[in-house]
């Protein structure tokens, strides 16, 4: 676990991006909803309100600090929080300590955390809309009070004042409330947060434009608050917008666990349950085709079984009784029987998932750029504003006086320009690699992308094809014919392989297949049989290596296929791009040894590591990052959701598991040059996130010094603002 410096101790939330609701489990007995994990006692909670690194250490540091805790992990991107401790405390005391920081929390819900994500960005959705549609008609108004000076009227002038604060008064109530119930839940525990010297400018802004119309004064500044407000938003939902889907992995994995289950009662009959109802030593029948959601041990039935996307093994291999068949493996053939070997929660599908709230959680300590620039910013503001108010009263100034010019400092300095910073950066960037067949899915992932200088790939569907190709090579055309006629009665990816290679024809009749031997079928009188050296009586010194069928017709000499899974047609000059640009290579895979060395020789990569499984992959991406690498992980199947989430980077293409789409960075289509355009945008836009928080610094520099000395009104503050924040757009609108 990382403790993070940003206001990890009573700074609050910098970010501000979500206050917490008012379901709470304080005071709540949550004692029905602890479980075991061995000797320890366990609770998943959802926290609400958490947006940044101070959150998340402060939440942690907070429940560690309670006797017997063992782990308190905060994942930020799904508010999900899980405990485990040992003893006699009572987890109501979990719940009442992240409560008493200003943060809800509830029992944990996959549903409820996915909707209250989707909520969010709607509810921010519809007050940006409200606050834009208001600020453009209190302009119209503004615009007619500025146009008329000299000659308008004060009747008339109060009455457009007046107009304008009944359209800006529903609109503050509404709109702000995402502001003003951020800024009070923290308030009332004692800290402060990026939303508290927003809401401080919006309500004495108002208020004081308010006095100003009672008055007749000259100025009114609904205008300004009602701007202030659309500015805010846009960078709120463009956040929320970007945050949604980012623990998208853990839905799709729960998915393929939560499936339903064939079991076998005591008196031989079967019936269909939820995986999770699943126990050890049950008897699970596995039907041809269907993927198993829990690991087995077999016990009856023989069969080929397709693990490329747990172990990324590029073929099937045989599995009869004794064999073990994880979690995640299709049955190609005939139906199994097999004894569970635990829960759906201790399947290899689990410990995945394992691996990804891991991930989560590793990500969610990121400190990305804005997180280092606001958590200095909130002291800066209120101390530059109370010193303003103050020194002006000091100095002989009236209290109006001096609130109008503490209002235009809170209104001057802000973090418009600093809240729009990143996320235009993050929607322009993510545009244009959109038009790309690039899908970014991470807010901070650009920033991570940017500083990678170590590249991991998975072999097969990543830098190869993911399909055995027919090697045509002296391949009499007539045999290719007749042996496709048996091929065409099976599945297998070797004989679809050979299907595609020999074009349409016709099907053998009466073919039979034999489980983990081939085909058999009379062509024209003649036996002949497709599949292993065995099945047509090679000796196995004279068996090849790598993917092969044999084809025996009659007593004639048994004729050789040979496939392979070919690298993608970019995938040479790809890596050749990619040493260019400096950055160490290496191929991780599950496949076999063979395969691997010969592929990794043919790209010219010279590090590789063949027959990996999840869990060694994940080990070595943590050897990595021990190492200090920043390592970029590309892959595509289950087996490698682990370590792209693990991985400080990660990219899978268009055609993976929805899993590992889910649990990377960002998806790529139309060939592995996607990964050179996304590490080259990724670069691009973190330099102009740093040059966007580098003018929105250079602009609090020129403008405080003015607004401190009076010498703006809040309405010019206001138009300095937006000037600030129109500024930071057209620098990331860049090419």
């Amino acid at each position: 676990m990382t403790d993070l410096p940003a206001n990890a101790d009573g700074g609050g939330c910098p970010s501000g991006l979500a206050p917490p609701d008012t379901k709470s489990a304080h005071g709540t007995d949550l004692s029905a909803f602890v479980t075991q994990k061995g000797n320890l006692n366990r609770l998943h909670l959802s926290v609400r309100g958490a947006k940044c690194g101070g959150c998340l250490s402060k939440i942690e540091k907070a429940v560690h600090a309670l006797p017997g805790i063992d782990t308190a992990r905060l994942n930020l991107s799904n508010g999900q929080m899980e405990v485990l401790w040992a003893g006699d405390l009572k987890p109501s005391r979990i719940g009442e300590t992240i409560s008493n920081l200003g943060y809800g929390v509830s029992v944990h819900s996959e549903d409820d955390a996915a909707k209250d994500a989707k909520r969010e960005e709607r509810s921010l959705l519809i007050a940006m809309g409200v606050a834009g549609f208001a600020a453009a008609n209190i302009m119209l108004l503004s615009v007619s009070v500025w146009g008329g000076h000299g000659e308008m009227g004060q009747t008339t002038r109060d009455a457009l004042h007046a107009i304008s604060g009944l359209i800006a008064l529903p609109v503050l109530v509404f709109s702000g409330r995402h502001f003003f119930k951020s800024a009070w839940s923290v308030l009332k525990h004692g800290r402060a947060n990026m939303d508290v010297p927003i809401s401080l400018a919006l309500i004495l802004a108002f208020s004081v434009s308010v006095f100003e119309t009672i008055n007749s004064g000259k100025h009114a500044y609904f205008d300004a608050v009602v701007m202030l407000l659309f500015f805010l938003l846009i960078g709120r939902f463009l956040d929320a917008r970007l945050r949604r889907q980012a623990h998208a992995a853990a839905h799709d994995l729960a998915a393929l666990r939560n499936s339903s289950v064939n079991r076998i009662t005591s008196d031989g009959k079967t019936e269909t349950i939820r995986a999770d109802a699943v126990k050890e030593g049950d008897t699970i029948l596995l039907a041809a085709g269907e993927r198993a959601v829990v690991d087995l041990r077999l016990t009856s039935g023989t069969s080929e079984i397709d693990e490329s996307l747990v172990t990324g093994e590029s073929l099937p291999r045989i599995a009869a009784a004794g064999a073990t068949v994880y979690a995640g493996s299709v049955n190609l053939g005939q139906p199994l029987r097999g004894t569970a070997l635990g829960a759906a929660a201790d399947s290899l599908l689990s410990d995945i998932a394992g691996m990804l709230e891991a991930g989560e959680q590793r990500r969610s300590t990121y400190r990305k750029i804005a997180d280092k620039a606001v958590s200095l910013y909130v002291p800066f503001v209120h101390t530059a504003a109370l010193l303003t108010f103050i020194g002006w009263l000091v100095f002989g100034a009236s209290i109006r006086e001096a609130v109008m010019v503490a209002v235009a400092t809170l209104i001057i300095t802000c973090p418009c320009a600093l809240a729009l910073a990143a996320p235009v950066v993050q929607v322009v960037a993510s545009g244009r690699l959109f038009k790309q067949g690039i899908y970014l899915k991470s807010g901070d992932a650009l920033e991570r992308l940017a500083t990678v200088d170590h590249v991991v790939f998975d072999k097969t569907g990543t830098l190869t094809l993911g399909e055995p190709v027919l090697n045509e090579d002296g391949v009499d055309p007539e045999t290719l014919n007749k042996a496709a006629m048996l091929a065409r009665a099976s599945r297998h990816p070797l004989s679809r392989a050979l299907v595609t290679a020999a074009g349409a024809g016709n099907l053998a009749t009466d073919v039979k297949e034999f489980p983990g031997l081939g085909l058999e079928a009379d062509l024209d009188g003649v036996t002949c049989r497709l599949g292993s050296a065995d099945w047509v009586g090679v000796e196995a010194a004279e068996a090849t290596d790598g993917p092969s069928l044999w084809f025996l017709e009659g007593e004639n000499t048994p004729i050789l296929f040979r496939f392979s899974d070919e690298p993608r047609e970019d995938a040479a000059e790809t890596i050749t791009a990619l040493e260019q640009l400096g950055l160490s290579l290496e191929v991780l895979s599950g496949d076999r040894a063979d395969a691997v060395q010969r592929l990794s020789d043919r790209l010219g990569i010279d590090q590789w590591t063949a027959q990996a499984s999840p869990q060694d992959k994940v080990e070595r991406l943590e050897n990595l990052r021990a190492e200090g690498r920043q390592t970029l992980m590309v892959g595509d199947g289950i087996n490698d959701a682990g370590a792209l989430s693990l991985a400080h980077a990660s990219l899978t293409p268009g055609g993976a598991m929805d899993v590992s789409q889910s649990a990377s960075d960002a998806v790529f289509s139309g060939g592995l040059s996607g990964i050179l355009d996304t590490l080259s945008a990724s670069k691009t836009a973190r330099t102009r996130m740093q040059q966007n928080f580098g003018l929105a610094a250079l602009y609090n520099l020129i403008a405080i010094p003015i607004a401190v000395t009076g010498n703006v009104t809040p309405l010019i503050a206001a138009i300095a603002m937006s000037a600030s924040s129109l500024v930071v757009t057209i620098n990331a609108l860049r090419r």
